[in-house]
């Protein structure tokens, strides 16, 4: 399963709540909901969720468990303060205006002493699609900023989110999004080589000498940056 925040670095067990804002179809869901947790998932995307809500409930149920996604968004968070023990909330701020207004409402639910992992698209890897191309920004849902690293640790500070530590991931999807680039992102789906890539990618996704070959490139050339942090 193709993870972006590491639910090991962010302590992901038993008898946890942890919500994942801008779930998408799930991976981080049915990643923690394998490692023990109750897991929440929230999007506006109404075909992720439809796709995905029903087999995280079926597995929910086989385990005697949590899983449950919802329609809603980042700025307007339906729960109460301190309910989570983890939050996620993976490539989402790139997509919205008030990245802070996002971070402070997911430290609003987040319980004291409770960890939190954001990611967002490297800084490296974004300023080189925007030099192969306009259409990686300009496409519609596309990303409105890129992002300094520290602008974001700074809003989650401000937010009382205490930083305890960066990871990166996903060197191998650095150079598929440089294929796409090049080949166009409305017509990138149609390159040969992009089908390719796309493929390997699925193919060494779970091989364990292809994720230590991706955690040296992760080093050289990451696509994504995860800041974790714990709520004072």
């Amino acid at each position: 399963m193709l993870l972006t925040v590491d639910l090991e670095r962010l302590d992901v067990g038993s008898d946890q709540l942890m919500l994942d804002v801008g779930c998408g179809e799930g991976r981080h869901c049915f990643g923690a909901l394998e490692r023990g947790a109750r897991v929440i998932g929230i999007d506006l995307d109404k075909d992720a969720l439809g796709f995905a809500n029903k087999p995280l409930q079926n597995r929910a149920r086989e385990k005697n468990s949590l899983g449950e996604m919802a329609i809603a968004n980042a700025f307007q968070l339906p729960f109460l303060d301190n309910t989570f023990d983890r939050v996620i909330c993976s490539e989402v701020m790139e997509h919205v205006h008030d990245y802070a207004g996002a971070c402070a409402e997911i430290s609003r639910v987040t319980k004291p002493g409770g960890i939190v992992g954001i990611t967002i698209p490297t800084k490296t890897s974004e300023l080189m699609y925007r030099h192969l191309g306009d259409d990686y920004f300009e496409s519609p849902g596309g990303h409105i900023r890129i992002f300094e690293p520290t602008n974001l640790r700074d809003a989650m500070t401000k937010a009382g989110l205490r930083n305890r530590g960066v990871g990166f991931a996903h060197g191998f999807h650095t150079f598929y999004w440089v294929l796409r680039s090049i080949a166009g992102l409305p017509a990138a789906d149609e390159s040969k080589l992009v089908q390719a890539y796309r493929l390997f990618l699925i193919r060494v996704t779970g091989s364990a000498f292809m994720d230590k070959l991706e955690g040296l490139l992760n080093y050289v050339c990451p696509k994504s940056l995860i800041l974790y942090a714990k709520k004072a």
